[in-house]
């Protein structure tokens, strides 16, 4: 059974940094990528980051140049390094990976259970 766990969401400052790490356990033959997501109150869930099994990354541009998105394949853990934080960067932050779980079986999407990021002064 695999599991993502999303960390490190909490309350900052505008202006401020945080960095989301999301772990992967249980049964993992490959990680194909890795996506970032958000849900606001009253909004849509948005694609916020992405990055490839070769990392190549991918970024909404309300995020571009502030967000970063990173991968361990040793540690099959990704990050969300988030700086110079806007109130409407205020959401639930969500991790979701596409992996094949055994040899031969089909890729399968996963998704952790959120994270709140809260940007107030």
């Amino acid at each position: 059974q695999v599991q993502l766990v999303e960390s490190g969401g909490g309350l900052v400052q505008p202006g401020g940094s945080l960095r989301l790490s999301c772990a992967t356990s249980g049964s993992i033959f490959r990680i194909n990528h890795w996506d970032w997501y958000r849900q606001a109150p009253g909004k849509e869930r948005e694609l916020v980051a992405s990055i490839t099994s070769v990392g190549i990354t991918h970024y909404t541009n309300s995020v571009k140049g502030r967000f970063t998105v990173s991968r361990d394949n040793a540690e099959n853990t990704v990050y969300l390094q988030m700086n110079s934080l806007k109130p409407e960067d205020t959401a639930v932050y969500y991790c979701n990976a596409g992996i094949i779980p055994y040899r031969n079986s089909r890729l399968n999407e996963y998704w952790g259970q959120g994270t709140q990021v809260t940007v107030s002064s």
